[in-house]
């Protein structure tokens, strides 16, 4: 079910980015010759007016054929001055627009409704994401786990609220720094001469166990000082406030995706660790697969930042991105010429092979996953 889930998902976002170019050349007098779910030769479509309703074989998204999208075509005088070339700047832009235009409002609809109609925000909890292997951690936790106490300082709970959790987590941490191994050491490795004593919940069901941790020199590359360590991370749930400030967090939430993705992308050009960690269609498509395995309103936040992150890709300023179109169009107005074809044919070349690029690296990111450590939704 998890897979026709997530395929409708996606056909939605799909649908709904090129229903707002169809929506928007129709409101401007454009004539739209093909509304078209998927590319290739229609396998089913159906005529109603001037415009052919179609859904296409390849499943990599959808479009809008307006009429006089090639500035070089010639068209009868009945339909000419309504082609896409013929009209106004501004039309043009409200029409490329659209699409991304909704794919923001959407994310951030369904942001604010799914946070602010629980009046709950997934924030780092005292919940066990990952349990490093060989660690003192690995033979008791498994991701999932609940910390309900580390000696006596208390951790996840019914009704956790946003403005104690991280105090929580501090109290958590300075109570297993507190075991010291002998003598004060702090040698790589070394053991504290007492367990720390932990309650957790698994299903539903409380275990409490003892684990001696280690000192750790340097927790993470980004992490240099030194301490007392179980192994294991702590991982996301959903933390209790109040309606508005959950919407509130939702919409900062979106703008803190926005900017990492903008980022992300940038850091391409030169950064080959943020090359590895692209992500395309495949990756996109069973991250929001396996999230509706584990929560339907998990799997609908993951298509509300893929909707984000489909508006943003497609605002960069490369034919035959959207934002491509938007860039062209501004500078045609500030030219106060039509740019010449040949211009737009170079600018075509250069963004799709840009495009196929990064579509290449996030397939082959994607497969590697698959086969090797997966996607890691939890």
């Amino acid at each position: 079910m998890s897979w026709v889930l997530a395929f409708l998902g996606f056909a939605a976002l799909i649908v709904l980015h090129e229903l707002g170019h169809f929506a928007a050349a129709k409101a401007v007098g454009m004539r739209v010759e093909r509304f078209s779910l998927f590319f290739g030769k229609p396998l089913w479509s159906v005529r109603r007016g001037e415009t052919e309703y179609a859904v296409g074989p390849i499943p990599l998204g959808g479009y809008v054929k307006i009429t006089g999208m090639d500035p070089r075509e010639e068209l009868p005088p009945e339909i000419a001055e309504r082609a896409y070339y013929r009209q106004p700047v501004w039309k043009r832009i409200v029409v490329i627009a659209a699409g991304p235009i909704v794919n923001v409002v959407l994310a951030i609809v369904i942001i604010v409704l799914l946070w602010g109609g629980k009046g709950a925000v997934p924030s780092l909890a005292p919940v066990v994401d990952s349990v490093q292997k060989d660690s003192p951690a690995a033979a008791v936790f498994e991701p999932g786990d609940r910390i309900i106490s580390v000696d006596g300082r208390p951790g996840f709970a019914a009704g956790l609220t946003i403005d104690n959790v991280e105090r929580r987590l501090v109290a958590m941490r300075d109570a297993v720094s507190a075991h010291r191994c002998a003598g004060g050491a702090t040698r790589e490795g070394c053991r504290a001469t007492t367990p720390v004593r932990i309650v957790y919940e698994r299903d539903g069901t409380r275990r409490t166990a003892e684990v001696t941790p280690r000192y750790v020199a340097q927790p993470s590359a980004a992490d240099t000082e030194g301490r007392m360590l179980l192994g294991y991370g702590y991982g996301v749930a959903d933390v209790d406030t109040d309606r508005l400030d959950a919407a509130g967090k939702g919409v900062e939430y979106l703008w803190q995706v926005t900017k990492l993705t903008g980022e992300a992308i940038v850091r391409l050009v030169y950064d080959s660790q943020a090359r590895k960690e692209v992500s395309g269609v495949v990756g996109s498509y069973e991250v929001t697969r396996q999230s509706f395995e584990l929560s339907t309103s998990r799997a609908i936040q993951v298509l509300a930042v893929i909707s984000l992150s489909l508006a943003i890709i497609n605002l960069f300023p490369f034919l035959p991105l959207d934002g491509g179109h938007i860039f062209w169009a501004i500078a045609e107005r500030v030219r106060g010429r039509p740019i010449p074809y040949a211009w737009l044919e170079r600018a075509s070349v250069v963004g799709f092979a840009l495009v196929i690029m990064i579509f290449g690296l996030g397939f082959y990111n994607d497969v590697g996953r698959i086969f090797g450590e997966g996607f890691q939704v939890r």
